[in-house]
């Protein structure tokens, strides 16, 4: 089928591409940048170089491609991991505001029958239980910037699922690690943890949930003809608490074993909303994207992906 991939130079997008061409589809991915061009054409697709915040190029690109689905990975995150900052949020909630309300009515005008949207799992209120599925209440008054963050994905979310004219799929990944991610060896908090600079806070019980790049486009590729409109979690098998996961990355990392630091230190450091996501961060089930969408995580296990993806 003919797929139009928004953002396919990302992280997300170009697995994306490659796993959608090796299974078939004719795909045409966007780009910013006419350097990036190249790599969506090298992995059998046609690119499209324009900018999301064009209503009108972009709109144009969609057009030409004549798409059955479209699916958004549009994001604009800083290569440092710095969520104090305001600006480590500022241009992904513009381009999930203003670039994925262009790509919704550019869809809907093409006549897409599928419209398919990257979301966060760890989004979820801290209250309750520790392992959240997709009808627990999102975190919509969290504290500092990470609030202004949730709002911009909800309100994308409800555009997507809500549209009359398509089928609606939000997939709400989890914590990416893998090429390209803060996770990455070279990655942000890669250098953080060989550094020492990562530590267990507090009681370390925010508990996480992880997914492979690879298995993000994975379920994806599912998605295309899978599962009824609405919200997926889309992680892996294996929720983990901060306390149990970062020693095990630590050491795939050829790094020392993290510090342990108190929860005060860590507020003074880092700030409240990071050191109340070491301590009380929800993870999520993907149970129903399993059941579903008919997926299974190529690394059910961060335990195993941390030390073989690279």
């Amino acid at each position: 089928m003919k797929v139009f991939v928004a953002g396919a130079s990302g992280v997300i997008g170009r697995p994306l591409v490659r796993q959608l061409v090796e299974a078939g589809h004719e795909v045409t991915g966007t780009t910013r940048r006419e350097e990036r061009a190249e790599e969506i054409r090298a992995a059998g697709a046609t690119a499209a170089v324009c900018d999301a915040l064009d209503a009108g190029a972009l709109a144009a690109a969609v057009r030409a491609a004549e798409p059955e689905v479209v699916i958004n990975q549009l994001t604009s995150l800083p290569q440092k991991y710095n969520p104090r900052k305001a600006s480590f949020y500022a241009e992904t909630d513009r381009v999930r505001r203003e670039g994925g309300h262009y790509l919704v009515e550019a869809a809907r005008q093409a006549g897409a029958r599928r419209f398919i949207t990257q979301s966060i799992a760890f989004l979820y209120a801290p209250e309750g239980d520790w392992v959240k599925g997709e009808d627990a209440r999102p975190f919509d008054d969290a504290p500092g910037h990470f609030r202004a963050a949730v709002e911009a994905m909800l309100e994308h979310e409800r555009e997507v699922v809500e549209c009359p004219d398509f089928e609606g799929l939000v997939l709400r990944y989890g914590q990416f690690y893998g090429p390209g991610t803060y996770y990455a060896p070279d990655g942000h908090l890669g250098r953080e943890v060989r550094r020492r600079r990562f530590p267990v806070v507090g009681p370390g019980t925010g508990t996480f949930s992880f997914l492979h790049v690879d298995d993000a486009a994975g379920a994806t590729v599912a998605a295309l003809d899978r599962g009824a409109p609405g919200v997926y979690n889309v992680v892996d098998d294996e929720p983990a608490q901060l306390r149990e996961w970062l020693p095990v990355y630590a050491e795939a990392l050829g790094a020392k074993p993290p510090r342990h630091v108190p929860v005060w230190l860590a507020k003074l450091v880092a700030g409240g909303s990071v050191a109340q996501m070491a301590t009380e961060l929800r993870g999520a089930s993907n149970a129903k994207a399993k059941r579903e969408l008919g997926w299974q995580p190529r690394y059910p296990s961060w335990r195993e992906g941390f030390r073989t993806s690279g």
